[in-house]
């Protein structure tokens, strides 16, 4: 139960949403000091600027999870504790080189991310999912990022090629790391199998979460003018 008990305090969380929340939490953290990082290398005024915007609604984010946890009786510091290696594991390996590989690398990571965020909170109930959906509508920054990769491959054809594969080792070590915070994570293994809304739990349920974010992906990567 998501609800409030008979004294009008939240009810406590099913601890596989504290670790969705928690693990959604953590990565949003992240992504704010990503994005603030990626405003210093920023070409222009009006590019700094709107990675400091997106930089700042990352951050309102990680808010509302940690408020929304803290309400539950939830130590947002343990909570997240063990998901942190899997988020460094991922950002070390896929340390960005330049402006544009930054661009490409907050569009199809973060998408593939927000994907399997997506996917488990059809899991939950209401209004965990309801926030969880909130987080990551707000978190997609693909219009700035289309922009400004297209424009410079139009400019500078060549690129494609260097950006496709950079872009194919972001959503590789994403994947990677998506799977094994699900297999390492027994109660976030279960949301996804058991299907949505509580469906008939079966390994088919995660060949399809995945499936469809190899989709998605692919979706990302044809408008980022770097599909195959």
């Amino acid at each position: 139960m998501t609800g409030s008990d008979a004294a009008g305090a939240p009810a406590p969380l099913d601890p596989a949403a504290v670790d969705l929340l928690a693990a959604l939490a953590y990565s949003e953290l992240v992504a704010f000091e990503q994005l603030a990082e990626d405003a210093r290398s920023a070409p222009t005024l009006q590019d700094k600027a709107a990675l400091a915007e997106m930089a700042a609604a990352e951050y309102v984010h990680y808010q509302a999870l940690e408020l929304y946890l803290a309400q539950h009786g939830v130590d947002v510091a343990a909570a997240t504790a063990p998901f942190i290696d899997a988020v460094r594991s991922f950002h070390e390996l896929t340390a960005p080189h330049d402006w544009l590989e930054r661009l490409v690398k907050a569009h199809v990571g973060d998408g593939i991310g927000g994907d399997f965020y997506r996917e488990i909170a059809g899991r939950l109930q209401e209004p965990t999912r309801a926030l969880v959906l909130e987080v990551l509508a707000g978190s997609d920054h693909a219009a700035f990022a289309v922009q400004r990769v297209r424009a410079a491959v139009r400019a500078e054809p060549l690129l494609a090629g260097r950006l496709a594969l950079w872009a194919r080792l972001v959503v590789a070590e994403a994947m990677a790391q998506a799977l094994a915070v699900a297999v390492a994570h027994e109660r976030l293994m279960a949301l996804i199998v058991r299907g949505p809304d509580g469906g008939e739990a079966s390994l088919g349920q995660l060949v399809g979460t995945f499936t469809r974010m190899t989709a998605a992906h692919n979706e990302r990567m044809a408008a980022l003018g770097l599909a195959d």
